[in-house]
């Protein structure tokens, strides 16, 4: 697979990362603070995957996709 393609594959494995992140801290925070924080990271994973997702379509469209 060429490196662009294995660079959008790993954004999205750190994607599901955030999300379980935020997840996980969502479930342990102790104050109003951590839900912000968490609310901002689950947010911007969701931007990231969007993103990359519309990468890969148009990479696969132009016969770049392996």
């Amino acid at each position: 697979m060429k490196s662009s393609n294995e660079n959008i594959k790993t954004t999205l494995q750190i994607v599901d990362f955030l999300l379980a992140l935020a997840d996980k801290g969502d479930l342990e925070r102790e104050d109003v603070g951590c839900g912000i924080l968490y609310g901002i990271v689950r947010d911007s994973a969701y931007k990231i995957k969007r993103a990359a997702e519309s990468e890969m379509t148009v990479h696969i469209r132009m016969g770049k996709w392996s």
